[in-house]
Protein backbone atom coordinates (compact mmCIF):
# COMPACT_ATOMS: atom_id res chain seq x y z
CA UNK A 1 0.00 0.00 0.00
CA UNK A 2 1.46 3.71 -1.14
CA UNK A 3 2.58 5.67 2.05
CA UNK A 4 -0.53 8.32 2.26
CA UNK A 5 1.92 10.56 4.07
CA UNK A 6 3.29 13.63 2.59
CA UNK A 7 6.53 14.73 3.14
CA UNK A 8 7.25 18.53 3.42
CA UNK A 9 10.89 19.68 4.88
CA UNK A 10 10.90 22.57 6.71
CA UNK A 11 13.89 25.35 6.96
CA UNK A 12 14.42 28.28 9.23
CA UNK A 13 15.39 29.55 12.31
CA UNK A 14 14.71 27.71 15.71
CA UNK A 15 11.21 30.18 15.86
CA UNK A 16 10.07 29.92 12.60
CA UNK A 17 10.11 26.22 12.95
CA UNK A 18 8.26 26.15 16.35
CA UNK A 19 5.80 28.07 14.44
CA UNK A 20 5.65 26.23 11.82
CA UNK A 21 5.50 22.80 13.84
CA UNK A 22 2.77 24.15 15.84
CA UNK A 23 0.68 25.25 12.31
CA UNK A 24 1.21 21.91 11.20
CA UNK A 25 -0.57 19.94 14.06
CA UNK A 26 -3.28 20.83 11.57
CA UNK A 27 -2.29 19.21 8.26
CA UNK A 28 -2.37 15.25 9.36
CA UNK A 29 -1.46 14.49 5.49
CA UNK A 30 1.97 16.41 5.71
CA UNK A 31 4.79 14.01 7.46
CA UNK A 32 7.44 17.25 8.29
CA UNK A 33 10.71 16.72 8.38
CA UNK A 34 12.79 19.70 10.12
CA UNK A 35 15.68 21.61 9.69
CA UNK A 36 16.85 24.25 11.72
CA UNK A 37 19.25 27.13 10.26
CA UNK A 38 20.14 30.20 11.14
CA UNK A 39 21.27 31.61 7.93
CA UNK A 40 19.85 31.87 4.26
CA UNK A 41 23.27 31.19 2.49
CA UNK A 42 23.29 27.68 4.09
CA UNK A 43 19.61 26.90 2.88
CA UNK A 44 20.30 25.70 -0.70
CA UNK A 45 22.36 22.89 0.05
CA UNK A 46 20.04 22.04 3.19
CA UNK A 47 17.40 22.02 0.46
CA UNK A 48 19.33 19.48 -1.73
CA UNK A 49 19.29 17.47 0.95
CA UNK A 50 15.95 17.38 1.71
CA UNK A 51 14.52 17.01 -1.70
CA UNK A 52 15.52 13.26 -1.66
CA UNK A 53 13.02 12.52 0.77
CA UNK A 54 10.37 15.57 0.70
CA UNK A 55 8.10 15.98 -2.06
CA UNK A 56 8.09 20.50 -1.03
CA UNK A 57 9.75 22.60 0.38
CA UNK A 58 8.77 25.87 2.86
CA UNK A 59 11.60 27.37 4.06
CA UNK A 60 11.39 30.98 6.06
CA UNK A 61 12.03 34.11 4.07
CA UNK A 62 11.81 35.28 0.17
CA UNK A 63 15.43 35.29 -0.17
CA UNK A 64 16.10 31.38 1.34
CA UNK A 65 13.31 30.80 -1.59
CA UNK A 66 14.93 32.97 -4.25
CA UNK A 67 18.61 30.85 -3.63
CA UNK A 68 17.23 27.83 -3.69
CA UNK A 69 16.18 28.51 -7.24
CA UNK A 70 18.87 29.78 -7.85
CA UNK A 71 21.43 27.51 -6.83
CA UNK A 72 19.73 24.15 -7.35
CA UNK A 73 17.48 22.66 -10.02
CA UNK A 74 15.13 21.07 -8.26
CA UNK A 75 11.53 19.77 -9.46
CA UNK A 76 9.56 20.05 -6.32
CA UNK A 77 8.23 23.16 -5.58
CA UNK A 78 9.17 25.59 -3.04
CA UNK A 79 6.91 27.68 -0.47
CA UNK A 80 7.80 30.45 2.27
CA UNK A 81 5.58 32.36 5.05
CA UNK A 82 4.21 35.81 3.77
CA UNK A 83 4.91 38.47 6.15
CA UNK A 84 1.59 41.29 6.09
CA UNK A 85 0.34 43.31 8.00
CA UNK A 86 -1.03 40.92 10.76
CA UNK A 87 2.32 40.61 11.21
CA UNK A 88 3.09 44.28 11.46
CA UNK A 89 0.04 44.11 14.16
CA UNK A 90 1.22 41.67 16.55
CA UNK A 91 4.69 43.20 16.66
CA UNK A 92 3.33 46.69 17.52
CA UNK A 93 1.33 45.06 20.36
CA UNK A 94 3.67 43.39 21.95
CA UNK A 95 5.95 45.93 22.12
CA UNK A 96 3.10 48.15 23.43
CA UNK A 97 2.51 45.19 26.27
CA UNK A 98 5.85 45.37 26.83
CA UNK A 99 5.79 49.41 27.62
CA UNK A 100 7.77 50.02 25.17
CA UNK A 101 4.68 51.09 22.13
CA UNK A 102 6.63 52.36 18.61
CA UNK A 103 4.84 54.84 16.51
CA UNK A 104 7.04 55.20 13.65
CA UNK A 105 11.05 53.90 12.61
CA UNK A 106 11.96 52.25 10.05
CA UNK A 107 10.49 48.95 7.93
CA UNK A 108 10.80 46.08 5.68
CA UNK A 109 8.81 43.33 4.36
CA UNK A 110 5.90 44.86 3.57
CA UNK A 111 5.20 46.90 0.57
CA UNK A 112 3.51 50.38 0.31
CA UNK A 113 -0.16 49.35 0.21
CA UNK A 114 0.13 47.33 2.93
CA UNK A 115 1.97 50.06 4.77
CA UNK A 116 -0.20 52.74 4.33
CA UNK A 117 -3.64 50.10 5.31
CA UNK A 118 -1.88 49.17 8.40
CA UNK A 119 -1.26 52.86 9.10
CA UNK A 120 -4.66 53.80 8.48
CA UNK A 121 -5.93 50.71 10.63
CA UNK A 122 -3.90 51.35 13.50
CA UNK A 123 -4.09 55.32 13.54
CA UNK A 124 -0.15 55.77 13.01
CA UNK A 125 1.19 58.23 10.65
CA UNK A 126 2.76 56.97 7.43
CA UNK A 127 4.93 59.41 7.02
CA UNK A 128 6.68 57.89 10.60
CA UNK A 129 7.62 55.13 8.94
CA UNK A 130 10.92 54.60 6.12
CA UNK A 131 9.96 51.98 3.89
CA UNK A 132 12.61 49.83 2.53
CA UNK A 133 12.21 49.96 -1.32
CA UNK A 134 15.29 48.12 -2.56
CA UNK A 135 15.50 44.40 -4.22
CA UNK A 136 12.57 42.02 -3.43
CA UNK A 137 14.87 39.85 -2.44
CA UNK A 138 17.64 41.84 -0.10
CA UNK A 139 20.18 40.03 1.69
CA UNK A 140 20.96 40.43 5.82
CA UNK A 141 23.34 42.93 5.12
CA UNK A 142 21.80 45.05 2.88
CA UNK A 143 18.56 44.91 5.62
CA UNK A 144 20.91 45.61 8.28
CA UNK A 145 22.25 48.44 6.64
CA UNK A 146 19.52 50.09 5.82
CA UNK A 147 17.83 50.03 9.36
CA UNK A 148 21.25 51.23 10.90
CA UNK A 149 21.47 54.55 7.97
CA UNK A 150 17.30 55.25 9.36
CA UNK A 151 17.91 55.25 13.21
CA UNK A 152 18.19 58.67 14.07
CA UNK A 153 18.27 57.57 18.19
CA UNK A 154 14.24 58.62 18.95
CA UNK A 155 13.19 56.11 21.89
CA UNK A 156 9.60 55.85 20.00
CA UNK A 157 10.91 54.50 16.77
CA UNK A 158 12.30 50.92 15.76
CA UNK A 159 13.35 48.93 13.05
CA UNK A 160 10.82 46.41 11.91
CA UNK A 161 12.16 43.54 9.71
CA UNK A 162 10.97 40.45 8.61
CA UNK A 163 13.73 38.91 8.96
CA UNK A 164 14.80 37.32 12.43
CA UNK A 165 18.72 37.11 11.88
CA UNK A 166 17.95 40.91 11.13
CA UNK A 167 16.37 41.86 13.63
CA UNK A 168 18.84 39.94 16.14
CA UNK A 169 21.81 41.98 14.62
CA UNK A 170 20.23 45.19 14.84
CA UNK A 171 19.93 44.82 18.70
CA UNK A 172 23.39 43.72 18.92
CA UNK A 173 24.27 47.04 17.70
CA UNK A 174 22.12 48.60 20.30
CA UNK A 175 19.28 49.32 18.12
CA UNK A 176 15.49 48.92 18.71
CA UNK A 177 14.13 45.97 16.44
CA UNK A 178 10.88 44.13 16.26
CA UNK A 179 10.61 40.74 14.05
CA UNK A 180 7.96 41.15 12.02
CA UNK A 181 6.50 37.15 12.82
CA UNK A 182 4.31 36.05 10.35
CA UNK A 183 0.97 35.45 11.40
CA UNK A 184 -0.32 32.13 12.31
CA UNK A 185 -3.24 32.54 10.07
CA UNK A 186 -0.59 33.20 6.97
CA UNK A 187 1.03 29.54 8.13
CA UNK A 188 -2.19 27.80 7.70
CA UNK A 189 -2.92 29.59 4.29
CA UNK A 190 0.93 28.79 3.21
CA UNK A 191 0.75 25.13 4.11
CA UNK A 192 -2.59 24.86 2.43
CA UNK A 193 -0.79 25.79 -0.53
CA UNK A 194 2.14 23.75 -0.21
CA UNK A 195 -0.51 21.18 0.07
CA UNK A 196 -2.23 21.51 -2.87
CA UNK A 197 1.18 21.66 -4.89
CA UNK A 198 2.32 18.22 -4.02
CA UNK A 199 1.55 15.29 -6.92
CA UNK A 200 0.14 13.04 -4.32
CA UNK A 201 -2.30 15.70 -3.18
CA UNK A 202 -2.86 16.38 -6.56
CA UNK A 203 -3.24 12.99 -7.52
CA UNK A 204 -5.94 12.00 -4.59
CA UNK A 205 -8.66 14.90 -5.55
CA UNK A 206 -10.67 12.05 -7.51
CA UNK A 207 -10.44 9.51 -4.83
CA UNK A 208 -13.91 8.05 -3.83
CA UNK A 209 -14.93 9.00 -0.19
CA UNK A 210 -17.62 7.03 1.67
CA UNK A 211 -19.49 8.61 4.44
CA UNK A 212 -22.12 7.45 6.76
CA UNK A 213 -24.50 9.54 8.83
CA UNK A 214 -26.31 8.45 12.24
CA UNK A 215 -28.87 10.32 13.97
CA UNK A 216 -27.85 9.87 17.28
CA UNK A 217 -30.67 8.36 19.82
CA UNK A 218 -33.29 8.14 16.95
CA UNK A 219 -35.64 5.18 18.67
CA UNK A 220 -35.51 7.76 21.78
CA UNK A 221 -36.67 10.37 19.56
CA UNK A 222 -39.54 8.48 17.33
CA UNK A 223 -41.15 7.68 21.03
CA UNK A 224 -41.22 11.03 21.85
CA UNK A 225 -43.89 11.80 19.09
CA UNK A 226 -47.39 11.52 19.78
CA UNK A 227 -48.37 10.36 16.49
CA UNK A 228 -47.19 8.49 13.51
CA UNK A 229 -47.30 11.30 11.44
CA UNK A 230 -44.72 13.84 13.79
CA UNK A 231 -42.43 10.55 13.20
CA UNK A 232 -42.66 10.92 9.40
CA UNK A 233 -42.27 14.34 9.55
CA UNK A 234 -39.11 14.20 11.69
CA UNK A 235 -37.62 11.89 9.28
CA UNK A 236 -38.31 14.04 6.55
CA UNK A 237 -37.00 16.85 7.88
CA UNK A 238 -33.76 14.86 8.79
CA UNK A 239 -33.48 13.30 5.48
CA UNK A 240 -34.15 17.06 3.15
CA UNK A 241 -30.94 18.42 5.67
CA UNK A 242 -28.66 15.40 4.92
CA UNK A 243 -29.66 16.12 1.42
CA UNK A 244 -28.71 19.26 1.11
CA UNK A 245 -25.57 18.71 3.25
CA UNK A 246 -24.54 16.20 0.74
CA UNK A 247 -25.43 17.98 -2.14
CA UNK A 248 -23.03 20.59 -0.79
CA UNK A 249 -20.48 17.87 -1.18
CA UNK A 250 -20.93 17.55 -4.79
CA UNK A 251 -22.11 13.74 -3.60
CA UNK A 252 -24.63 10.93 -3.89
CA UNK A 253 -27.06 10.23 -1.14
CA UNK A 254 -28.58 6.58 -0.44
CA UNK A 255 -30.75 6.54 2.71
CA UNK A 256 -30.26 3.17 4.85
CA UNK A 257 -32.95 3.87 7.00
CA UNK A 258 -34.42 6.26 8.78
CA UNK A 259 -31.75 6.90 11.16
CA UNK A 260 -28.63 6.21 8.98
CA UNK A 261 -27.73 7.48 5.43
CA UNK A 262 -24.60 6.58 2.65
CA UNK A 263 -23.21 9.04 0.46
CA UNK A 264 -20.36 9.20 -1.75
CA UNK A 265 -18.00 12.25 -2.53
CA UNK A 266 -14.88 12.88 -3.71
CA UNK A 267 -11.63 13.65 -1.11
CA UNK A 268 -10.91 16.76 -3.46
CA UNK A 269 -14.17 18.11 -2.49
CA UNK A 270 -14.51 16.78 0.61
CA UNK A 271 -11.07 18.08 2.39
CA UNK A 272 -11.93 21.68 0.79
CA UNK A 273 -15.73 21.36 2.40
CA UNK A 274 -14.39 20.55 5.74
CA UNK A 275 -11.37 23.35 5.99
CA UNK A 276 -8.81 20.05 5.65
CA UNK A 277 -10.92 18.09 7.95
CA UNK A 278 -11.42 20.98 10.85
CA UNK A 279 -15.16 21.42 11.34
CA UNK A 280 -18.44 19.12 9.73
CA UNK A 281 -20.77 21.83 9.90
CA UNK A 282 -23.94 19.34 9.38
CA UNK A 283 -23.66 18.54 13.55
CA UNK A 284 -24.30 22.50 14.13
CA UNK A 285 -27.36 22.65 11.42
CA UNK A 286 -28.58 19.24 13.00
CA UNK A 287 -28.59 20.75 15.99
CA UNK A 288 -29.72 24.64 15.71
CA UNK A 289 -32.90 23.54 13.61
CA UNK A 290 -34.30 20.11 14.60
CA UNK A 291 -32.62 19.65 18.07
CA UNK A 292 -30.93 16.21 17.24
CA UNK A 293 -27.09 15.31 17.14
CA UNK A 294 -25.17 13.24 13.89
CA UNK A 295 -22.59 10.88 14.65
CA UNK A 296 -20.14 10.66 10.82
CA UNK A 297 -17.56 7.81 10.01
CA UNK A 298 -16.12 8.94 7.00
CA UNK A 299 -13.35 6.04 4.89
CA UNK A 300 -10.74 6.83 2.19
CA UNK A 301 -9.31 3.75 0.60
CA UNK A 302 -8.21 2.18 -2.22
CA UNK A 303 -11.51 0.98 -3.89
CA UNK A 304 -15.01 1.62 -3.15
CA UNK A 305 -15.02 -1.61 -0.71
CA UNK A 306 -12.44 -0.51 0.96
CA UNK A 307 -13.44 2.98 1.92
CA UNK A 308 -16.77 1.61 2.99
CA UNK A 309 -15.08 -1.30 5.39
CA UNK A 310 -13.08 1.91 6.93
CA UNK A 311 -16.39 4.50 7.12
CA UNK A 312 -18.14 1.73 8.81
CA UNK A 313 -15.52 1.52 11.24
CA UNK A 314 -14.74 4.87 11.98
CA UNK A 315 -19.26 5.41 12.20
CA UNK A 316 -18.30 2.39 15.23
CA UNK A 317 -15.75 4.92 17.08
CA UNK A 318 -17.90 8.36 17.01
CA UNK A 319 -20.77 6.09 18.61
CA UNK A 320 -18.40 4.54 20.81
CA UNK A 321 -17.42 8.10 21.98
CA UNK A 322 -20.40 9.06 22.49
CA UNK A 323 -21.81 10.30 19.38
CA UNK A 324 -22.18 14.21 17.58
CA UNK A 325 -18.29 13.82 16.43
CA UNK A 326 -17.12 12.13 13.26
CA UNK A 327 -13.86 10.50 12.86
CA UNK A 328 -12.23 9.48 9.56
CA UNK A 329 -10.20 6.54 9.00
CA UNK A 330 -7.78 6.74 6.21
CA UNK A 331 -6.51 3.64 3.18
CA UNK A 332 -3.52 3.01 5.53
CA UNK A 333 -5.88 2.73 9.08
CA UNK A 334 -4.63 5.52 10.58
CA UNK A 335 -7.44 7.19 12.62
CA UNK A 336 -8.25 11.38 12.45
CA UNK A 337 -10.13 12.97 14.85
CA UNK A 338 -12.32 13.42 16.74
CA UNK A 339 -14.01 16.02 14.05
CA UNK A 340 -16.48 18.56 16.07
CA UNK A 341 -20.09 18.52 14.47
CA UNK A 342 -20.13 22.28 14.97
CA UNK A 343 -17.28 24.05 15.38
CA UNK A 344 -13.60 23.10 15.03
CA UNK A 345 -12.34 21.30 18.41
CA UNK A 346 -10.60 23.23 21.13
CA UNK A 347 -7.19 21.24 20.26
CA UNK A 348 -5.80 20.78 16.79
CA UNK A 349 -6.78 17.85 14.70
CA UNK A 350 -4.72 14.65 15.23
CA UNK A 351 -3.89 11.55 13.95
CA UNK A 352 -3.39 8.67 15.11
CA UNK A 353 -1.91 5.56 13.57
CA UNK A 354 -2.90 1.78 13.68
CA UNK A 355 -0.04 0.64 15.60
CA UNK A 356 -1.12 3.07 18.38
CA UNK A 357 -4.98 1.58 18.03
CA UNK A 358 -3.31 -2.42 18.18
CA UNK A 359 -1.48 -1.46 21.31
CA UNK A 360 -3.82 -0.43 22.91
CA UNK A 361 -6.63 -2.99 22.22
CA UNK A 362 -3.08 -5.81 23.10
CA UNK A 363 -3.67 -3.57 26.56
CA UNK A 364 -6.91 -4.71 27.05
CA UNK A 365 -8.05 -0.92 26.27
CA UNK A 366 -11.60 -1.80 24.16
CA UNK A 367 -12.37 0.86 20.61
CA UNK A 368 -15.43 2.11 22.97
CA UNK A 369 -13.00 3.54 25.84
CA UNK A 370 -9.90 4.38 23.51
CA UNK A 371 -12.69 6.74 21.35
CA UNK A 372 -14.03 8.55 24.07
CA UNK A 373 -10.52 9.10 25.80
CA UNK A 374 -9.63 10.99 22.01
CA UNK A 375 -12.70 12.61 22.02
CA UNK A 376 -12.20 14.21 25.14
CA UNK A 377 -8.85 14.85 25.07
CA UNK A 378 -9.46 16.49 21.70
CA UNK A 379 -12.20 18.59 23.58
CA UNK A 380 -10.66 19.71 26.61
CA UNK A 381 -6.89 19.05 26.11
CA UNK A 382 -6.43 16.87 29.18
CA UNK A 383 -4.28 13.99 29.05
CA UNK A 384 -4.47 13.44 33.06
CA UNK A 385 -6.99 11.83 35.43
CA UNK A 386 -7.98 10.69 39.00
CA UNK A 387 -9.45 7.56 38.73
CA UNK A 388 -12.97 8.88 39.98
CA UNK A 389 -13.07 10.97 36.69
CA UNK A 390 -11.86 8.89 34.66
CA UNK A 391 -14.73 6.54 35.48
CA UNK A 392 -17.12 8.59 34.77
CA UNK A 393 -15.92 9.43 31.66
CA UNK A 394 -15.87 5.80 30.96
CA UNK A 395 -19.58 5.21 32.16
CA UNK A 396 -18.19 2.59 34.81
CA UNK A 397 -17.64 1.99 38.86
CA UNK A 398 -14.27 3.37 40.33
CA UNK A 399 -13.69 -0.23 41.12
CA UNK A 400 -13.50 -1.34 37.58
CA UNK A 401 -11.38 2.22 36.95
CA UNK A 402 -8.76 0.98 39.21
CA UNK A 403 -8.66 -2.95 37.95
CA UNK A 404 -8.46 -0.94 34.22
CA UNK A 405 -5.38 1.65 35.29
CA UNK A 406 -3.29 -1.54 36.73
CA UNK A 407 -4.38 -3.43 33.86
CA UNK A 408 -3.05 -0.44 31.54
CA UNK A 409 0.09 0.25 33.66
CA UNK A 410 1.43 -2.44 33.30
CA UNK A 411 1.32 -2.52 29.88
CA UNK A 412 2.77 0.98 29.66
CA UNK A 413 -0.02 2.97 28.45
CA UNK A 414 -0.70 4.83 31.68
CA UNK A 415 1.49 6.28 34.39
CA UNK A 416 1.36 7.74 38.04
CA UNK A 417 2.33 11.28 37.50
CA UNK A 418 1.37 12.81 41.17
CA UNK A 419 -0.61 12.97 44.10
CA UNK A 420 -3.92 15.12 45.34
CA UNK A 421 -3.50 14.88 49.41
CA UNK A 422 -6.83 15.49 51.02
CA UNK A 423 -8.10 16.48 54.17
CA UNK A 424 -9.70 12.99 55.03
CA UNK A 425 -9.18 9.50 53.31
CA UNK A 426 -6.14 8.20 50.88
CA UNK A 427 -4.30 10.65 49.17
CA UNK A 428 -5.94 10.51 44.94
CA UNK A 429 -3.56 9.45 42.48
CA UNK A 430 -3.27 11.57 39.14
CA UNK A 431 -3.07 9.03 35.54
CA UNK A 432 -1.44 10.24 32.53
CA UNK A 433 -2.19 8.07 29.54
CA UNK A 434 1.68 8.03 27.82
CA UNK A 435 -0.09 6.14 24.84
CA UNK A 436 -1.87 9.82 23.89
CA UNK A 437 1.00 11.60 24.38
CA UNK A 438 2.23 13.47 21.19
CA UNK A 439 -0.73 13.07 19.41
CA UNK A 440 -1.24 16.56 18.20
CA UNK A 441 2.32 15.91 16.23
CA UNK A 442 0.38 14.93 13.22
CA UNK A 443 2.90 12.02 12.05
CA UNK A 444 6.05 11.51 14.06
CA UNK A 445 8.85 14.27 12.64
CA UNK A 446 12.64 13.97 12.17
CA UNK A 447 14.59 17.21 13.07
CA UNK A 448 17.81 17.62 12.20
CA UNK A 449 19.40 20.63 13.73
CA UNK A 450 22.66 22.51 12.14
CA UNK A 451 24.52 24.98 14.08
CA UNK A 452 25.44 28.16 11.53
CA UNK A 453 24.60 30.93 13.86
Amino acid sequence: MPNPHIAIGIIGPQTFVDQIENGIRSFPTFSPVYWVCEHDEQVPALAERLAEQAEVLLVSSPLAQRLIKEKNALSLPVHCVPVREAALYKALLRAYGAGRPVAGGSIDSLTELMLARACSDLGLSRDAFALYDGPAYASKEDLVAFHAAAYDGDPGKAALTGSESVARELRRRGIPSLWLQPADQDVIVTLERALLSTETRRSKETQIVVGLINVDDFGKMVQQRSSEHEVQKLKLDIHRMVLDYVESLEGYLTPLGGDEYLFFTTRGIFERETGGYKTIPLGKDANKTLGISISLGIGFGQSANEAGTNARSALRKAKEAGGNTCFIVREDRTLIGPLEMGEPVRNVLALTDAELIKRAEDAGMTSAYLSRLLTHQARTGRNEYMVHELASLLGITVRSAHRLLQMWMDNGLVEITGIEKVPRGRPRQLFRFTLLDGRTDGTAADRFRTDHR
